[in-house]
């Protein structure tokens, strides 16, 4: 039975769609428009109470039960861990995967996001800020170039769910003001994942749906005003 990937074109959407492609797994997508506002759907909340995508409902779970999950982390975990693969076995690379999966997670995704946040749309501009966010990921950077130099992928000698999801951060630096040809270990890595069939594949899923040109002011309200902080 095919897996619900309840989504939409971002970052954390892409994780989820690139592990299903390389993981071979069935699955359909329901879109989520988030600019729309859809994830505050009741639909969409009895599966993450959270409202953030993605989420996944999983008809044949554990026990041939359905399972619900969200946060994107846990799902590749699960996945990977559903098909017995992308993750590593030898103990100590499977540690080490699961530690850059969480560097992903606590750090990459949220501080480029906050950079993403102030200096494309914030309504106003705060220097401080967009100056903090702007060391930050190139300070990541640095951390993921470093750790590239002695090994091929993030985990190790094998490419896992830590590599899919730091990569869809990683792709259109040029939205963060980022050269990849200062980060010589970080390109390399990037090219050869970007090169995948099942990475093309994964980031066409809903690209029809991005936005196209600049954010609404109805959208804005939506993703950052008082429509996102409403008790639920």
């Amino acid at each position: 039975m095919a897996i619900e990937v309840w989504s939409w074109p971002t970052p954390n959407g892409h994780k989820v769609h690139i592990a299903l492609e390389e993981l071979g797994l069935p699955y359909t997508v329901v879109p989520v428009n988030i600019g729309a506002g859809e994830q505050f759907r009741p639909e969409f909340l009895a599966i993450t109470p959270n409202h953030r995508i993605p989420a996944i409902v999983d008809p044949d779970g554990p026990g041939g039960q359905r399972l619900a999950l969200f946060e994107s982390g846990a799902i590749l975990i699960y996945l990977a861990e559903k098909a017995g693969a992308l993750i590593p076995k030898d103990p100590a690379a499977r540690y080490a995967c699961l530690q850059w999966l969480m560097f992903q997670m606590g750090g990459v995704g949220p501080m480029f996001g906050q950079y993403g946040h102030f200096h494309t749309y914030a309504p106003e501009r705060i220097p401080y800020a967009m100056d903090r966010y702007a060391k930050e990921v190139r300070r990541l950077h640095r951390v993921l170039d470093k750790r590239l130099a002695e090994a091929e992928w993030l985990a190790g000698s094998e490419y896992s769910i830590a590599d899919i999801a730091t990569f869809p951060w990683i792709r259109l630096p040029e939205r963060r003001a980022i050269n990849l040809a200062d980060y010589p270990n970080v390109k390399r890595w990037h090219d050869a994942i970007a090169a995948r069939p099942a990475v093309q594949r994964g980031v066409q899923v809903l690209a029809d749906r991005q936005r196209k040109g600049s954010i609404t002011e109805a959208e804005r309200e939506i993703l950052f005003g008082a429509t996102q902080f409403q008790a639920r």
